[in-house]
């Protein structure tokens, strides 16, 4: 319990200190201007487009994959947890080598004689966001659809159901339930998105507030307007998580038998072709931007510069620092949280890194600094520090089932034995959480590896990451070691991921 309260103390006193910087620095809204009120436009309008958008093709395509068996069908479906693990500027890259001008799409349409429509602007922020956020809602569509009893797929065919019946009786109930925190969880994502914008937005015209505390700092170093910025951040992220509280309405479909539900209102052949093309497309939508950029990288791998083997060292030391970080503090939450049935400070230390982006905590950490150090000296050290807050929620959440799990079967046991402390933790403890350890660490380590947000604000030209140093090579036009360094990037993102995991699951007792 202590090293819960210490950890707790800890996170409160890292993201609350930036918060509480941004504050005092900010002094009031009166400096909003023209291009700042743009900014939050543009950052409402284009996430609230492509929540919406990923959502709208996410339910068919998650509809298809639940009412359907086949080879590969698992794989797929595993596939679809990519986003978590891609680096964005990997997948970026992959966008612009199928839909860019000199994309698949822009020969394809060259040879028709058709020009491609410019992947910058408006219209490519939102399709990098549906591209990303487009599985990420697959995947908890498709988990809503299996939470739905299949007793009561049983008794709607038993009853004559057709699609439609059973649309409205049983699938949209559970969409009611599950779209609108899906919808406020994508907002929320596209507010905070910033290599996005960055790489894709095209101009002023395309600035997101993300982008806008960017561009305060490294254009105009201006702490106080990008303090205000981070304000009306915080405020945009509040509201979208208030809304999807309101507004989602329970399904209450009951308990089941766990049975597999068997889908009789959909052996029609043109409901399966229709589910065949559905998924088809959107596999094809997901995949072939990352088969395009490794095709271009390996073309150019053995010619990449010293600068970016450097960069992936760098990224490697606080990938693994971070991961280090997020995994002591989760670490200490769940099992502090475990050994409570009520413990809402212990839950909200190891969630309350989600509400903050990593801008907004990069500003506070860089006002905090800037009177006492060089915030650049300190880039990697801070770096790995955000992103350890950053992947901190989704460590938490990974360990905290198995930690509650534990304490209920072998807890009162611990404790008749007088077992406590490290003997506790390393006796009773990390063995029963082996398995969700290496998961949680592999995907905080796979977090950070891809990464550009924090670093790109205290970056010195000699200290960059590998994912800013791609960057850097794509504002240079050099796309073809851009592609080589992002495949570099993908690869040693996946490689931490699976040595980790694979860690976790070597001989362990669940």
């Amino acid at each position: 319990m202590t090293a819960g309260r210490v950890a707790a103390g800890c996170v409160f006193a890292v993201v609350l200190a930036p918060l509480a910087a941004v504050i005092w620095r900010a002094g009031g809204l009166s400096g909003f201007g023209a291009a700042e009120w743009a900014a939050i436009r543009f950052t409402v309008v284009q996430a609230a487009v492509s929540a919406v958008l990923s959502v709208a093709a996410a339910i068919p395509l998650a509809r298809a994959l639940a009412r359907r068996e086949f080879p590969g069908r698992g794989v797929l479906v595993t596939l679809l947890g990519a986003p978590f693990l891609l680096p964005v500027i990997v997948a970026i890259l992959g966008l612009l080598a199928v839909f860019g001008q000199a994309g698949l799409l822009g020969r394809g349409l060259g040879l028709l004689g058709v020009e491609a429509p410019r992947i910058y602007g408006f219209h490519g922020v939102v399709l990098a966001h549906v591209f990303f956020n487009l599985p990420l809602a697959v995947r908890l569509l498709l988990q809503g659809w299996l939470a739905i009893p299949g007793e009561r797929f049983r008794l709607a065919a038993s009853l004559g159901f057709g699609p439609s019946d059973v649309m409205r009786h049983l699938e949209w109930p559970m969409l009611r339930d599950v779209v609108p925190g899906l919808l406020a969880v994508i907002f929320l994502i596209c507010t905070t998105s910033f290599a996005v914008a960055l790489t894709l937005g095209g101009g002023p015209a395309a600035t997101t507030v993300e982008l806008a505390i960017y561009q305060a700092f490294r254009f105009d170093f201006d702490p106080g307007k990008a303090a205000l910025l981070s304000i009306g951040q915080l405020i945009l992220t509040g509201l979208a998580a208030l809304a999807a509280a309101r507004i989602a309405i329970p399904a209450n479909f009951g308990d089941g038998l766990d049975r597999t539900a068997r889908r009789w209102d959909a052996t029609a052949l043109w409901l399966r072709a229709q589910d065949a093309l559905l998924i088809g497309a959107g596999g094809l939508f997901l995949l072939l931007p990352l088969g395009a950029i490794t095709a271009q990288g390996l073309a150019a791998f053995a010619r990449l510069p010293d600068a970016v083997w450097a960069a992936a060292a760098r990224s490697l030391v606080v990938a693994l620092v971070s991961a280090g970080l997020a995994i002591g503090l989760a670490l200490a939450l769940a099992v502090a949280a475990s050994r409570k049935s009520r413990s809402p400070g212990f839950e909200l230390a190891g969630t309350v890194g989600v509400a903050v982006s990593p801008l907004v905590l990069g500003t506070g950490l860089y006002l905090l600094l800037l009177p006492v150090a060089d915030p650049v000296a300190l880039a990697l050290p801070v770096t790995a520090l955000a992103n350890a807050l950053m992947s901190l929620p989704f460590a938490f959440r990974a360990l905290l089932p198995a930690a509650r799990a534990a304490e209920r079967d072998y807890g009162r046991l611990a404790d008749s034995l007088g077992m406590g402390g490290w003997a506790r933790l390393r006796r009773l403890t990390l063995p029963r959480l082996r398995r969700p350890l290496g998961f949680a660490a592999g995907l905080a380590a796979a977090l950070s590896m891809g990464d550009l947000g924090v670093i790109a604000l205290f970056a010195d030209p000699e200290f960059a990451t590998l994912p800013l140093q791609v960057y850097r090579l794509m504002a240079a036009y050099r796309m073809e070691e851009a592609a080589a360094a992002a495949l570099l990037l993908l690869g040693l993102t996946l490689a931490l991921f699976w040595a980790f995991d694979r860690g976790g699951r070597g001989h362990a007792t669940v």
